[in-house]
Protein backbone atom coordinates (compact mmCIF):
# COMPACT_ATOMS: atom_id res chain seq x y z
CA UNK A 1 0.00 0.00 0.00
CA UNK A 2 3.34 7.54 0.30
CA UNK A 3 2.45 3.81 -0.40
CA UNK A 4 -0.74 3.46 1.58
CA UNK A 5 1.76 5.03 3.93
CA UNK A 6 -0.30 4.24 6.93
CA UNK A 7 -2.00 0.47 6.22
CA UNK A 8 -1.61 -1.44 8.55
CA UNK A 9 -0.42 0.66 11.57
CA UNK A 10 -3.66 0.26 13.25
CA UNK A 11 -2.60 -3.18 14.17
CA UNK A 12 0.31 -1.63 15.65
CA UNK A 13 -1.81 0.81 17.55
CA UNK A 14 -4.73 -0.98 18.16
CA UNK A 15 -2.88 -3.88 19.58
CA UNK A 16 -0.85 -1.85 22.36
CA UNK A 17 -4.63 0.02 23.22
CA UNK A 18 -6.20 -3.34 24.00
CA UNK A 19 -3.19 -5.06 25.87
CA UNK A 20 -3.40 -1.83 28.22
CA UNK A 21 -6.55 -2.67 28.92
CA UNK A 22 -7.01 -5.29 31.12
CA UNK A 23 -5.10 -8.62 31.14
CA UNK A 24 -8.59 -10.17 31.84
CA UNK A 25 -9.51 -12.47 29.04
CA UNK A 26 -13.30 -13.00 30.16
CA UNK A 27 -13.97 -9.18 29.98
CA UNK A 28 -11.48 -8.52 27.03
CA UNK A 29 -12.05 -11.55 24.51
CA UNK A 30 -8.38 -12.28 24.42
CA UNK A 31 -4.91 -12.32 25.09
CA UNK A 32 -1.49 -13.98 23.32
CA UNK A 33 -2.12 -17.53 24.60
CA UNK A 34 -5.72 -17.64 23.71
CA UNK A 35 -6.07 -15.20 20.42
CA UNK A 36 -10.27 -14.46 21.19
CA UNK A 37 -13.44 -16.19 23.02
CA UNK A 38 -16.22 -15.30 21.78
CA UNK A 39 -17.84 -12.36 19.23
CA UNK A 40 -19.70 -11.09 21.77
CA UNK A 41 -16.37 -10.89 24.44
CA UNK A 42 -14.41 -9.34 21.45
CA UNK A 43 -17.44 -6.59 20.93
CA UNK A 44 -16.98 -5.28 24.63
CA UNK A 45 -13.68 -4.05 23.66
CA UNK A 46 -13.56 -3.64 19.84
CA UNK A 47 -16.84 -1.09 20.31
CA UNK A 48 -15.26 1.60 22.48
CA UNK A 49 -13.78 4.66 21.45
CA UNK A 50 -9.92 4.87 20.77
CA UNK A 51 -7.50 7.40 19.71
CA UNK A 52 -4.66 7.11 16.91
CA UNK A 53 -2.82 10.19 15.43
CA UNK A 54 -4.22 11.91 17.49
CA UNK A 55 -7.74 11.34 16.84
CA UNK A 56 -10.76 9.76 18.51
CA UNK A 57 -12.76 7.19 16.54
CA UNK A 58 -15.91 5.39 17.60
CA UNK A 59 -17.09 2.33 16.50
CA UNK A 60 -20.69 2.17 15.84
CA UNK A 61 -23.27 -0.74 15.46
CA UNK A 62 -24.86 -0.97 11.49
CA UNK A 63 -27.73 -2.88 9.99
CA UNK A 64 -27.31 -4.54 6.96
CA UNK A 65 -27.51 -2.90 3.80
CA UNK A 66 -25.73 0.28 5.03
CA UNK A 67 -22.81 1.41 2.72
CA UNK A 68 -20.19 3.67 2.20
CA UNK A 69 -18.42 5.25 -0.58
CA UNK A 70 -14.15 6.54 -0.70
CA UNK A 71 -10.97 5.27 -0.95
CA UNK A 72 -9.47 2.03 -0.54
CA UNK A 73 -6.26 0.71 0.09
CA UNK A 74 -4.40 -2.21 1.07
CA UNK A 75 -1.69 -3.86 3.36
CA UNK A 76 0.60 -7.23 3.02
CA UNK A 77 4.07 -8.75 4.07
CA UNK A 78 4.95 -6.07 6.72
CA UNK A 79 2.29 -7.19 8.58
CA UNK A 80 1.33 -11.01 7.99
CA UNK A 81 1.24 -12.87 11.63
CA UNK A 82 0.82 -10.10 13.48
CA UNK A 83 -2.08 -9.17 15.98
CA UNK A 84 -4.85 -7.08 14.56
CA UNK A 85 -7.35 -5.29 16.77
CA UNK A 86 -10.10 -8.22 16.98
CA UNK A 87 -7.20 -10.42 18.33
CA UNK A 88 -6.64 -12.98 15.67
CA UNK A 89 -3.41 -12.64 13.71
CA UNK A 90 -3.85 -10.87 10.14
CA UNK A 91 -3.43 -13.90 7.50
CA UNK A 92 -2.95 -11.31 4.34
CA UNK A 93 -4.48 -14.64 2.22
CA UNK A 94 -7.61 -14.34 3.86
CA UNK A 95 -10.50 -12.03 2.67
CA UNK A 96 -10.07 -9.56 5.46
CA UNK A 97 -10.06 -5.89 5.70
CA UNK A 98 -10.03 -3.03 8.67
CA UNK A 99 -12.24 -0.15 8.90
CA UNK A 100 -12.09 2.79 11.83
CA UNK A 101 -15.79 2.17 13.35
CA UNK A 102 -18.03 -0.88 11.73
CA UNK A 103 -17.95 -3.60 14.01
CA UNK A 104 -15.91 -6.52 13.94
CA UNK A 105 -16.74 -9.79 12.16
CA UNK A 106 -18.89 -7.62 9.62
CA UNK A 107 -18.95 -8.73 6.27
CA UNK A 108 -18.46 -5.85 3.26
CA UNK A 109 -19.11 -6.19 -0.23
CA UNK A 110 -16.29 -4.16 -1.43
CA UNK A 111 -17.09 -2.88 -5.07
CA UNK A 112 -13.88 -1.32 -7.03
CA UNK A 113 -16.23 1.85 -8.71
CA UNK A 114 -12.56 2.14 -10.99
CA UNK A 115 -12.79 -1.48 -12.47
CA UNK A 116 -16.05 -2.81 -11.37
CA UNK A 117 -14.63 -5.70 -9.34
CA UNK A 118 -16.24 -7.03 -6.71
CA UNK A 119 -14.83 -8.78 -3.36
CA UNK A 120 -16.52 -9.87 0.16
CA UNK A 121 -14.38 -9.25 3.21
CA UNK A 122 -14.50 -9.86 6.87
CA UNK A 123 -14.00 -7.07 9.02
CA UNK A 124 -11.04 -7.93 11.61
CA UNK A 125 -9.11 -4.63 11.97
CA UNK A 126 -8.92 -0.99 12.68
CA UNK A 127 -7.59 1.94 9.80
CA UNK A 128 -6.79 2.68 7.71
CA UNK A 129 -6.43 6.21 9.66
CA UNK A 130 -6.21 8.70 7.12
CA UNK A 131 -8.95 11.08 6.30
CA UNK A 132 -10.19 9.94 2.57
CA UNK A 133 -9.08 6.36 3.26
CA UNK A 134 -12.19 4.27 4.15
CA UNK A 135 -11.16 0.52 4.37
CA UNK A 136 -7.85 -1.30 4.55
CA UNK A 137 -7.98 -4.17 2.48
CA UNK A 138 -5.72 -7.70 2.94
CA UNK A 139 -3.58 -8.28 0.48
CA UNK A 140 -6.16 -11.41 -1.00
CA UNK A 141 -8.84 -8.28 -1.08
CA UNK A 142 -6.54 -6.19 -2.16
CA UNK A 143 -5.71 -8.62 -5.38
CA UNK A 144 -9.46 -9.16 -5.87
CA UNK A 145 -10.42 -5.62 -6.63
CA UNK A 146 -6.61 -5.01 -8.65
CA UNK A 147 -5.49 -3.24 -5.67
CA UNK A 148 -2.16 -5.02 -6.04
CA UNK A 149 -1.54 -3.01 -9.17
CA UNK A 150 -2.91 0.25 -8.31
CA UNK A 151 -2.57 1.09 -4.40
CA UNK A 152 -5.61 3.03 -4.14
CA UNK A 153 -9.09 2.50 -5.77
CA UNK A 154 -12.54 4.36 -5.11
CA UNK A 155 -15.19 1.88 -3.56
CA UNK A 156 -18.35 1.51 -2.30
CA UNK A 157 -18.59 -0.85 0.45
CA UNK A 158 -21.80 -2.19 1.49
CA UNK A 159 -22.74 -4.37 5.06
CA UNK A 160 -24.53 -7.54 3.70
CA UNK A 161 -24.14 -10.09 6.78
CA UNK A 162 -22.69 -10.23 10.44
CA UNK A 163 -20.68 -12.73 12.16
CA UNK A 164 -19.52 -14.90 9.44
CA UNK A 165 -16.39 -15.67 7.15
CA UNK A 166 -16.02 -15.69 3.27
CA UNK A 167 -14.46 -18.61 1.67
CA UNK A 168 -10.78 -18.38 1.23
CA UNK A 169 -9.63 -18.03 -2.24
CA UNK A 170 -9.62 -21.55 -4.36
CA UNK A 171 -6.78 -20.40 -6.16
CA UNK A 172 -3.64 -20.23 -5.01
CA UNK A 173 -2.38 -16.50 -4.65
CA UNK A 174 0.56 -17.07 -3.05
CA UNK A 175 3.98 -15.31 -4.06
CA UNK A 176 7.53 -16.29 -3.36
CA UNK A 177 6.47 -17.31 -0.07
CA UNK A 178 9.09 -18.17 2.27
CA UNK A 179 7.09 -20.48 5.18
CA UNK A 180 9.29 -23.80 6.28
CA UNK A 181 6.54 -24.54 8.86
CA UNK A 182 2.89 -22.87 10.03
CA UNK A 183 4.53 -19.86 12.08
CA UNK A 184 4.45 -16.82 10.24
CA UNK A 185 7.40 -15.64 8.38
CA UNK A 186 8.33 -12.74 6.38
CA UNK A 187 6.83 -12.78 2.98
CA UNK A 188 9.19 -12.24 0.15
CA UNK A 189 8.40 -10.26 -3.30
CA UNK A 190 9.77 -8.39 -5.61
CA UNK A 191 9.05 -6.01 -8.48
CA UNK A 192 8.01 -3.06 -6.30
CA UNK A 193 7.16 0.22 -8.05
CA UNK A 194 6.29 3.92 -6.71
CA UNK A 195 2.91 5.43 -8.65
CA UNK A 196 4.48 8.67 -9.06
CA UNK A 197 1.12 10.72 -11.08
CA UNK A 198 -1.92 9.79 -12.06
CA UNK A 199 -3.63 12.34 -15.27
CA UNK A 200 -6.34 12.70 -17.39
CA UNK A 201 -4.59 14.21 -19.98
CA UNK A 202 -1.93 11.64 -21.43
CA UNK A 203 0.17 14.08 -22.53
CA UNK A 204 1.12 15.11 -18.84
CA UNK A 205 1.75 11.44 -17.94
CA UNK A 206 4.04 10.85 -20.78
CA UNK A 207 5.97 14.03 -19.89
CA UNK A 208 6.38 12.95 -15.72
CA UNK A 209 7.59 9.37 -17.05
CA UNK A 210 10.12 11.35 -19.50
CA UNK A 211 11.10 13.48 -15.91
CA UNK A 212 11.85 9.76 -14.02
CA UNK A 213 13.53 7.95 -17.03
CA UNK A 214 16.27 10.28 -16.28
CA UNK A 215 16.86 10.00 -12.63
CA UNK A 216 18.39 6.03 -12.67
CA UNK A 217 18.88 3.88 -15.06
CA UNK A 218 18.03 0.84 -12.99
CA UNK A 219 14.62 1.88 -12.54
CA UNK A 220 12.19 1.83 -15.21
CA UNK A 221 8.94 4.47 -15.41
CA UNK A 222 5.99 3.34 -17.15
CA UNK A 223 2.68 4.98 -18.10
CA UNK A 224 -0.61 1.86 -17.52
CA UNK A 225 -3.74 3.28 -18.91
CA UNK A 226 -7.25 2.75 -16.46
CA UNK A 227 -10.99 3.04 -17.70
CA UNK A 228 -12.68 4.49 -14.75
CA UNK A 229 -15.86 3.86 -14.15
CA UNK A 230 -17.76 6.91 -15.78
CA UNK A 231 -15.58 5.56 -18.97
CA UNK A 232 -13.37 8.23 -19.05
CA UNK A 233 -9.02 7.59 -18.97
CA UNK A 234 -7.17 7.56 -15.96
CA UNK A 235 -3.33 7.73 -16.66
CA UNK A 236 -0.94 6.24 -14.32
CA UNK A 237 2.77 6.82 -13.74
CA UNK A 238 4.81 3.79 -12.07
CA UNK A 239 8.48 3.46 -11.51
CA UNK A 240 9.01 -0.38 -11.73
CA UNK A 241 11.99 -2.39 -10.64
CA UNK A 242 12.52 -2.10 -6.62
CA UNK A 243 12.94 -5.30 -4.91
CA UNK A 244 11.64 -4.59 -1.98
CA UNK A 245 9.53 -1.83 -0.07
CA UNK A 246 12.48 -0.08 1.84
CA UNK A 247 14.26 -0.04 -1.64
CA UNK A 248 11.42 1.97 -3.50
CA UNK A 249 11.16 4.30 -0.08
CA UNK A 250 14.88 4.56 0.15
CA UNK A 251 14.16 6.41 -3.94
CA UNK A 252 11.93 8.37 -2.74
CA UNK A 253 13.87 9.49 0.05
CA UNK A 254 16.74 10.25 -2.27
CA UNK A 255 14.54 11.93 -4.80
CA UNK A 256 12.11 14.20 -2.68
CA UNK A 257 9.42 12.10 -3.78
CA UNK A 258 6.56 12.63 -1.14
CA UNK A 259 3.27 11.06 -0.60
CA UNK A 260 3.74 8.19 -4.00
CA UNK A 261 2.04 4.98 -3.14
CA UNK A 262 4.05 2.10 -3.56
CA UNK A 263 2.51 -0.92 -5.40
CA UNK A 264 4.03 -4.74 -6.45
CA UNK A 265 4.27 -5.45 -10.18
Amino acid sequence: MSHRLFVGFCITVSVLWLTGCSSSVGTYGWNKKRPFITSQDRHKTTMRSYNALGKTYSPTYIEAGETMSGVASWYGPDFHGKYTSSGEMYDMYDFTAAHKTWPMDTVVKITNLDNGKTQTARINDRGPFKDDRIIDCSYATGKALGLDKTGLARVKIEAVSFNSRPAKPTIDIRVNTNFADNSPKKILLDNFGIQVGAFRIEQGALKTKDKYASLDPKYKPIVKRFDTADGSALYRVFVMGFVSEDEARNFMADHGIANAIIIRG
